[in-house]
């Protein structure tokens, strides 16, 4: 199960290697906003647990569905304008951090997700209380280690491959000069 680090890492490395922009990946603005981009269809354990005092009463609902990726994608591609200090990532990169998020969850995870919300929908089972979640975001980081590895090793490879295009690409141009 990917918790907010593995979110996280798994957003650096859509953005990573689906969008040129490799600048993003350097500044802290962008890195902080596509880790918040990557979590936030887990926004529904903190409504759990402020209303219901248990962090699966709405886990896994409306927040894990394409429509919250593509309305959430298109605020945040355009929150910028509120806000000089958000940077700015066009829609079809905001939607695809935060589709990520449901794609890990169905992908390495058991439980189901409810991508075609408001034409399905799953709800997390159990209890997890503010002491469960806070153990689990502070102090069960360590189980996303794989998952940040994997994701690093993807962005290493994905420059890797760049630079040996760019460097096949120069060697063809001064071949044919």
């Amino acid at each position: 199960m990917p918790l907010p680090l593995g979110h996280a890492a798994i957003g650096l490395a859509t953005q990573d290697v689906c969008f040129r922009d490799h600048s993003v990946t350097t500044r802290w603005t962008y890195v902080l906003f596509i880790a918040i981009l990557a979590n936030l269809p887990d926004m529904d354990v903190l409504m759990g647990l402020l209303f219901q005092g248990n962090g699966n009463a709405y886990h896994r609902g409306p927040t894990h569905s394409v429509v919250f990726a593509f309305l959430m994608g298109f605020l945040a591609s355009n929150a910028w304008r509120l806000w000089t200090h958000i940077p700015k990532l066009n829609f079809l990169a905001c939607f695809m951090i935060i589709l990520s998020h449901l794609a890990a969850d169905f992908f390495l995870t058991s439980s189901a997700v409810s991508f075609f919300w408001p034409l399905e929908v799953h709800w997390a089972t159990g209890y997890k209380g503010w002491g469960d979640v806070f153990n689990l975001v502070f102090l069960g980081g360590f189980r996303d280690v794989g998952i940040i590895i994997t994701c690093g090793v993807i962005m290493i490879l994905k420059r890797a491959v760049i630079q040996i295009r760019h460097h096949a690409l120069g060697e063809r141009r001064s071949g044919q000069v």
